[in-house]
């Protein structure tokens, strides 16, 4: 028997869904690097601080002015001015005095200064926004206790009042990369199973079609073709006229009765 060939070849709709698992998948495995650097890393150094009770010990505000940057306009900036604002406090975990930042990203931008306003074009503005924060540090919670931030091992002299990253963005970095690389490698299996049972049900009908009954119920087109090429007087069902004996002479001319006796 006759070894039976099936086209393995995906539709135009398969060829599409399985681009677009691919697809998936790259963007999953990107997102996933991209995300990982930029906000994983901070996300687990900044939980790496533990938390602790901190009570403020001092606020001062040195003379010293620094330099912000601020926006008006797409091609717009300038620099204005803001004072220092440093509040000493007091933690339970070194039970040392530490400088106290808002967040992360307000040490980084300025380790000498507990607080950097929004940078505004009028120094004023800057000036009043800082000022704001010291009558509250001064006046209300100075007798208090409140939860601070502090790594012993990045920064001793350093605490945090806030988190700028918490676990929620830890589990936005890897959640979603994983829904796209899970989403696109379900498309591509559920596109190649689907193929192959395609391929398996065709193969399953050829080898019904493979027997002389079938070939008897549906003739090859070689033969419909030889029977109409065949002498179509052959293929006529009245024997009669089918004969040659029956057939006239193209000009046969009627002879009378008359004619005959003589």
């Amino acid at each position: 028997m006759a070894k039976i060939r099936v086209s393995y070849e995906y539709s135009e709709a398969e060829d599409k869904s399985i681009r677009l698992g691919l697809f998936l998948i790259a963007c999953g495995i990107l997102s996933l690097f991209i995300l990982g650097f930029c906000w994983l890393s901070p996300t687990l150094q900044s939980l790496q601080s533990k938390p602790a009770n901190c009570t403020v010990v001092s606020v001062l505000r040195p003379e010293e002015m620094f330099e912000c940057v601020f926006t008006c306009g797409t091609d717009c900036k300038g620099t204005s001015l803001y004072p220092c604002l440093q509040i000493f406090v007091n933690n339970s975990e070194s039970d040392s005095v530490a400088l106290l930042h808002f967040d992360e990203q307000q040490l980084v931008l300025n380790p000498k200064c507990s607080y950097v306003p929004p940078c505004e074009r009028d120094n004023q503005k800057n000036r009043d926004s800082v000022l704001w924060w010291e009558d509250y540090f001064s006046n209300e919670v100075s007798s208090q206790s409140f939860t601070c931030f502090f790594n012993q091992q990045r920064r001793p002299d350093d605490v945090l009042w806030r988190r700028s990253h918490d676990a929620s963005v830890l589990l936005h970095c890897i959640l979603w990369p994983m829904v796209s690389l899970l989403l696109g490698t379900l498309i591509v299996l559920l596109t190649v199973c689907a193929r192959s049972l395609a391929v398996r049900a065709e193969a399953l009908q050829k080898r019904k079609c493979s027997y002389e009954v079938c070939q008897d119920l549906s003739p090859l087109p070689s033969e419909r073709r030889g029977n109409k090429a065949r002498d179509p007087l052959a293929s006529n069902s009245d024997p009669e006229l089918s004969s040659p004996s029956r057939t006239l002479p193209l000009f046969a001319v009627p002879v009378r009765r008359r004619d005959r006796e003589h």
